[in-house]
């Protein structure tokens, strides 16, 4: 069985010779292990095409992930510590409403087939790997123009600038879309932080009357276009879960262990394939490689089955133990039902 082959059949439920394997390295990760690290991944197979990507060089960041002061694409100015780990936003375009009539929307390239992404995605589709393209956001995207201070507030108030800023952002989302389907992919991966380690950062209803219809029009656009639907969503969201779903999420990437297996397992498994999010806070980092490897011969358990539902993945950052990355992989390659 073809990688490709294997991703579709776990996805669909339709039973995967094993589950496939998907990376999620941080820039930092591949930075300061190099070639330990690269050593490892040569004796994993992986399923999305990882093996096509280029050489990660400092070069390819985009403005979040450099070191220093940076302005992105938006006009959002960046400050980061490190090179390869995330920055913060320390000025926002729209601070105020005052230069947003004159405000230009970047107009993106999507990069053609085989060439690198800076989300370690692979470009065009392959007859042997599934090729999985966008790292799409809309929450963090407004957060980015407004500032997350003022934009928590004007959703409280309902002003009319938020829901300009909003629509407009659709606009800008449905528009790079339409760049990413020109290329035929088999899934497009969306992405919006929406949890605390608790609960949600905004009431599920709010969540329901701003953001729901606006990744329902994202979502149609690619599912109407043959293409399935990844999202990822860090922090407790099991209140918005049944919504995800409801609008045509196939692939999920959620903090497994944070929002419970047992909850996970009762309510949502065999309805999505979990592209799993091993606990990067404690078994990833701090236990032994016997505790990696219960975690995930637990994790696959609960939220999978011969049938499939299961995409094997664990984040490696930079305070992940050489050995447990080596374990984990050394798992999700020999783990059967």
């Amino acid at each position: 069985m073809n990688s490709r082959a294997r991703v579709v059949k776990a996805i669909n439920f339709d039973y995967p010779d094993r589950p496939p394997i998907s990376h999620a390295i941080l820039p930092i990760a591949q930075l300061t292990y190099g070639k330990e690290l690269d050593a490892i991944l040569s004796q994993t197979h992986e399923d999305f095409g990882w093996e096509f990507l280029s050489d990660l060089k400092k070069d390819d960041f985009p403005a979040l992930y450099r070191a220093g002061e940076n302005y992105d694409s938006f006009g959002t100015l960046w400050s980061g510590t490190e090179w390869g780990i995330c920055g913060i936003p320390q000025k926002c375009p729209f601070e105020d409403w005052s230069n947003y009539e004159n405000y230009e929307w970047p107009d993106f390239t999507v990069a053609p087939p085989k060439t690198r992404l800076y989300s370690g995605h692979m470009a065009g589709k392959s007859d042997n790997y599934y090729s999985r393209g966008g790292w799409i956001v809309f929450f963090e995207q407004a957060q980015q123009l407004r500032g997350f201070n003022n934009l928590m507030m004007d959703l409280a108030m309902r002003t009319k600038e938020v829901y300009q800023l909003l629509d407009d952002l659709l606009e800008f989302n449905l528009r790079y879309i339409d760049k990413w389907l020109y290329w035929n992919y088999d899934g497009l991966h969306f992405a919006d932080d929406w949890g605390t380690q608790r609960d949600l950062m905004i009431s599920p209803d709010m969540w329901r009357e701003f953001f729901k219809p606006a990744y329902k029009k994202m979502f149609e656009k690619v599912i109407d276009a043959g293409v399935d639907v990844h999202f990822h969503s860090d922090g407790n969201i099991i209140e918005i879960m049944p919504d995800l779903l409801d609008i045509g999420v196939k692939v999920l990437n959620c903090q497994n262990s944070l929002i419970g297996l047992e909850k996970l397992k009762k309510d949502f498994a065999g309805k999505i394939c979990f592209r799993t999010d091993l606990d990067r806070q404690k078994v990833m980092v701090l236990g032994s490689p016997e505790d990696v490897k219960k975690h995930i011969q637990e994790t696959f358990t609960y939220l999978g089955s011969k049938k499939g539902g299961v995409i094997a993945c664990g984040e490696i950052g930079v305070d992940t133990p050489l050995d447990n990355i080596r374990t984990m992989y050394d798992t999700f390659m020999n783990f059967k039902f």
